[in-house]
């Protein structure tokens, strides 16, 4: 039995408005408000809203048989909950048929896998108590930021709580093999890998509308017929794509709704099911293990992680936001961790990259800046100002270590206060007590009452009122029972 593991995405970072270096020190709103809802908004009416209406079309029409996965980043579901509710009902309704599994994901779609553990660790933690609150689901699977992967990760995602991962599957990795198979990790066995088939992927997403293709147009029943012609025992085709290929990347005019519709029926001629990533990994056992000592993406013909990390600015940039990384934590600031989640979206680097259209990038084309330089120059400013923000609250000149002891005794200082003003309150209120008892047996009772009203009636309450003595047997009565 051969199946197919549709894997969707959605994220939207918070844009940052032009930010001048004049305005560090005085402004500290970095967000471009009125871009994020008019591109959310655009792409929700183009993409989001139709696609997800499809996706519940196709499990209602196949009565169940259609499965699908999505990954939401949590600045996404900020957005769209502030934006365009009604995607978030949608979404709520396609969780309700259990045919839809969610994924855990670092919330704001960060790189912080790359540089700083604890940080990944919180900010998974976090995706997944917001998409059980919205969704009833607890991610088990894990789709890191556009795919990333390396052996360091896996021990930290079974440390997480998750059963499998979802990577890409780089030739330069997997060589003769085939990423249509499920996989362990070399080096943590117990978590399984699910690959995305690149070649089937970007049939839909690069190449679905591409009158110059030599397998245009592509149907579904076309599309059918390639993975059914793979090897039989190639169990599993993993295809990862963004949502918003339906309706923004691929539009309406194209047809691609109608083809995302008609995959069921022509998978069903062909005896193809669509599994969730979970089932898949509890139907197949791992054919062999998989080391990725460097780390690998799903993005750019490089497959690294050199569209975010590959020159000198996004290096500087990256550094200097994981510095402060610690400091931010143990803060108590809300607005100032938020602040530093938003800042950590990996779009932020991406506009940074100076890779051209012969790495297959294309960068440029999704960056709201004219020049990679601006965008770092914008990016820069807004962290300096955040970065004065962090200091007011923990200098710089303080070490970590230090810090960390000097926070400690404070919270261990704070909590013994409260301790002794429990203790102080109650002794208070026993010789308040014990006052008014003895005003009441010295006959003060209108002072007592005078002072505390309220504990007087509490000590009349708890008062131990004297028995009455039996009323004496009448003489008349002893006198009739002779």
């Amino acid at each position: 039995m051969k199946a197919i593991n549709f894997c969707f995405q959605i994220h939207q970072p918070f844009r940052l408005k032009r930010y001048r270096f004049f305005d560090i020190g005085n402004d500290h709103y970095y967000y471009d408000d009125f871009a994020d809802d008019d591109i959310l908004t655009r792409i929700a009416e183009r993409s989001y809203i139709p696609a997800a209406e499809t996706l519940l079309r196709m499990i209602n029409d196949t009565k169940g048989r259609f499965r699908c996965a999505i990954a939401i980043s949590g600045d996404a579901l900020e957005q769209c909950e502030q934006y365009v509710p009604q995607f978030i009902d949608l979404l709520k309704k396609l969780a309700d048929t259990g045919k839809v599994e969610f994924l855990g994901m670092p919330y704001p779609n960060s790189l912080a896998s790359l540089a700083d553990a604890d940080e990944f660790a919180l900010q998974v933690k976090v995706h997944s108590d917001k998409i059980n609150e919205l969704f009833g689901q607890r991610p088990k699977v894990m789709r890191n930021t556009e795919l990333i992967y390396s052996d360091e990760m896996a021990p930290e995602f079974v440390e997480l709580g998750f059963k499998g991962a979802i990577t890409d599957g780089a030739k330069h990795i997997l060589g003769w093999k085939s990423p249509n198979y499920v996989y362990s990790a070399a080096s943590a066995p117990k978590l399984k890998l699910l690959l995305n088939n690149l070649k089937l992927t970007e049939d839909i997403t690069r190449r679905f509308s591409d009158g110059n293709w030599e397998s245009y147009p592509l149907t579904a029943d076309k599309y059918m017929d390639w993975i059914a012609s793979t090897p039989q025992e190639e169990q599993i085709i993993n295809l990862c794509m963004n949502l918003e290929t339906f309706g923004e990347l691929q539009p309406r005019e194209t047809g691609i709704f109608q083809f995302l519709e008609a995959l069921p029926r022509f998978a069903a001629e062909r005896g193809i099911e669509f599994w969730t990533p979970s089932e898949a990994i509890s139907k197949l056992k791992a054919v062999d293990t998989l080391s990725v000592v460097h780390p690998i993406s799903a993005t750019d013909e490089s497959h690294d992680v050199s569209a975010w990390l590959g020159n000198r600015l996004q290096k500087e940039a990256f550094e200097k936001l994981y510095s402060v990384a610690e400091r931010v934590r143990l803060c108590d600031d809300r607005r100032l961790k938020s602040d530093y989640w938003y800042l950590q979206s990996s779009d932020h680097f991406y506009y940074m990259s100076t890779k051209g259209q012969a790495d297959g990038a294309a960068h440029s084309n999704f960056s709201p800046y004219e020049t990679p330089y601006m965008a770092f120059t914008n990016y820069m400013n807004v962290l300096s100002d955040f970065i004065v923000r962090v200091e007011e609250q923990y200098p710089m000149s303080i070490e970590n270590e230090e810090l960390n002891s000097l926070l400690t005794t404070i919270r261990n200082q704070a909590t013994e206060i409260e301790t002794l003003t429990k203790e102080t309150a109650s002794l208070r209120r026993s010789i308040e007590q014990f006052n008014i008892e003895h005003n009441l047996r010295t006959a003060n009772k209108a002072t007592a009452e005078a002072a505390q009203p309220e504990l007087v009636e509490e000590v009349k309450a708890t008062e131990v009122k004297p028995k009455k003595a039996p009323a004496k047997k009448k003489a008349s009565a002893k006198k009739s029972g002779k």
